[in-house]
């Protein structure tokens, strides 16, 4: 569904990504997993069109999308929960929602995806009218998710999903992520809880420098010495 073949991308003189390349088979939950500052963010961002690389490509369902803009990615079906969620605070609810369906692709199915994020949200429909900056930050992942799904997209890429959260709503987050999953979404987890997302993916990279360094399924990248001892600290 999603190929990266041998991307770079500088900021200025810093290089942030060197040669990497990872693929994400349809109906997969893909975890992109390493310490701060790897290199994992600009990924997700090149991917979303927010950075140009300076070689390689990006396909996605065999078409290069590397260097298109990212309302472009967007409506080709390639969905992003940011880092930090994002949201617009002085929006409302609804206003968060409705900002997420006007994408070409999503129009026509406006209603039907905001009755499937309200029934999939309830604590955002009982909040609905409220500024979405009010929101606990559980609430405000919840519609950063839900924003997202508005877009109607096919493969979601979750930056840090738990960043910031109570554990309780970590579990909630990740299960709504496995959840998506199930109902035929495509997922790139990047997460600072690297045993959970190991679990719950397919397969799994470990960024290091920028660098792809270590592949394989969540399983084998969880049982590696080289892993444990790095980011579990087994």
């Amino acid at each position: 569904m999603l190929r990266v073949e041998n991307i770079s991308v500088f900021y200025g003189d810093a290089q942030a990504l060197d040669d990497v390349s990872l693929s994400v088979d349809e109906g997969a939950i893909v975890a992109i997993v390493g310490a701060n500052g790897a290199g994992k963010t600009s990924l997700i961002r090149t991917i979303a069109g927010m950075h140009r690389p300076a070689s390689g490509r990006i396909l996605f369902r065999d078409t290069d999308i590397a260097g298109l803009s990212s309302h472009q990615v967007c409506n080709l079906g390639v969905g992003q929960v940011a880092e930090g969620r994002q949201i617009f605070p002085s929006l409302t609810v609804s206003e968060n929602l409705d900002m997420g369906a006007m994408l070409p692709r999503a129009r026509a199915k406006r209603e039907q995806n905001r009755e499937r994020v309200l029934a999939m949200f309830p604590r955002l429909k009982e909040r609905i009218a409220q500024a979405a900056g009010t929101l606990s930050g559980g609430e405000q992942q919840m519609l950063a998710i839900g924003r997202c799904l508005m877009g109607e997209p096919s493969l979601i890429m979750f930056d840090e999903p738990s960043l910031g959260l109570a554990p309780t709503i970590v579990h909630d987050v990740l299960k709504t992520i496995r959840d998506l999953n199930a109902a035929g979404i495509t997922c790139v987890l990047v997460e600072q809880n690297v045993a959970v997302s190991l679990k719950i993916a397919s397969q799994a990279y470990v960024l290091e420098n920028g660098r792809v360094t270590l592949s394989g399924t969540g399983a084998e990248l969880l049982a590696d010495e080289r892993v444990r001892q790095a980011y579990l600290g087994i």
